[in-house]
């Protein structure tokens, strides 16, 4: 692996945004300003932000490669190596793909869950994110719990969620366009639908026993596991009873409250901070993180948001870029328990993004660094190669 100098640019080391130069060695920051490699690559920073590389907890945006049209499938394979390419062009070094295993056919079924499950624990070596994966479970999914007790012993499942979409389910029904929404991603006939969803809401009284004994076995196995939409302070402390630590998208401040004063970590969706509010008219995350109940943006359905949402924060004077970029870095990597990246320090991971910021609020990537590899540069960037020094000539 080539060493790599990173070299006249702002990095953010700490909470201050400081000139200095990193010498990457072996996958790792091998020093902070210290003397020059002697051989490898010298990338120019100038005029440039040097920032801790994207830890995205939560991301699903590669269900649209998957299936960029109801009805339209693409190969798991060539999705995941198209978002790959997505995500580390957005900064994003580190990766959780959010994959819902659910009731229902199709899209969100158990036979995709388990084929992207397979494809990126093959594709791992060939994609420059350090890719994961993160299984949102369907609470009423009860056919399929065996199957991912079995996935948790083993350690192949990196962040188990709890998901209950069931109300709003029942409660699309009656919407039309919604309704048929959730039809065509299944594939199902709009009869076969409702009766599926009839008998699945008829099993209502095992979901907290399945949930009880997946949280337990969660715990047995050492995974992180989040709670999702919980919807009550209630709700938040029952799941925080049974391991369950990360509060992921809290419907509500109190709940949120109730998450931080547990000392859970907190997820908002960085599109949300993006466009200025949630797409389904709930918790405004900027508010949210004003008022210190917001640990973690993720990308959420939408890879370039958490790179604006941070500086959009900084440049709203909601936090400091330092404080904002820590949602999206320390603070995920610490959530996931990944000590050995989210900040520019001796030892860390060689994550590493540069960013032309002379838009503020339109950041754009120039470069990134991967576990000490170059995955992504434009024509922006300034590389040369550092030589070894002459050997001193023979007296």
């Amino acid at each position: 692996m080539t060493d790599i100098l990173v070299s006249g640019g702002k990095c953010l080391i700490g909470s201050e945004l400081v000139d200095a130069s990193l010498i990457l060695s072996r996958g790792v920051i091998a020093g902070i300003d210290t003397t020059t490699p002697r051989t490898g690559l010298d990338l120019d920073a100038s005029g440039l932000t040097v920032l801790p590389g994207i830890v995205d907890i939560h991301g699903d945006a590669f269900e649209r490669q998957m299936m960029p049209r109801a009805g339209v499938d693409f190969p798991i394979d060539v999705a995941l190596v198209d978002s790959d390419r997505q995500a580390v062009s957005n900064g994003i070094t580190t990766v959780f793909h959010a994959t819902t295993w659910s009731w229902e056919p199709g899209l969100r079924s158990a036979a995709n869950a388990r084929h992207l499950l397979g494809a990126i624990e093959a594709l791992r070596p060939r994609l420059a994110a350090d890719t994961r994966f993160h299984l949102r479970h369907e609470t009423y999914n009860l056919d399929d719990e065996d199957e991912i007790l079995a996935l948790l012993a083993a350690r192949r499942i990196d962040l188990f969620a709890f998901n209950d979409h069931m109300d709003s389910t029942v409660a699309s029904l009656d919407k039309p366009h919604k309704r048929q929404r959730m039809v065509d991603r299944t594939g199902m006939s709009g009869g076969d639908f409702d009766r599926l969803v009839a008998r699945i809401v008829s099993r209502a009284d095992a979901v907290p026993a399945s949930i009880a004994r997946l949280a337990a076995a969660g715990r047995a196995a050492g995974i992180r596991m989040l709670s999702h939409d919980d919807e009550s302070p209630e709700m938040r402390r029952a799941f925080r009873e049974q391991g369950v630590g990360i509060a992921e998208f809290p419907v509500n401040e109190e709940t949120a409250r109730e998450a931080a004063a547990g000392g859970d970590a907190i997820v908002f969706g960085a599109p949300n901070v993006v466009r200025g509010g949630s797409h389904t008219g709930w918790t405004k995350a900027s508010d949210m993180i004003a008022k210190g109940l917001c640990s973690v943006l993720a990308s959420d359905y939408y890879y370039p948001a958490p790179l604006l949402a941070a500086y959009r924060l900084a440049a709203d004077g909601v936090l400091p870029l330092s404080r904002a970029w820590s949602l999206i870095s320390a603070g995920p990597a610490h959530a996931a328990g990944l000590s050995d990246r989210g900040t520019l320090a001796t030892g860390q991971r060689a994550d590493i993004i540069l960013v032309d910021d002379s838009m503020p609020t339109r950041p754009r990537v120039v470069a990134v660094i991967a576990a000490g590899r170059l995955v992504h540069i434009t024509g922006a960037a300034r590389l040369s190669t550092i030589a070894a020094p002459r050997a001193a000539a023979a007296e």
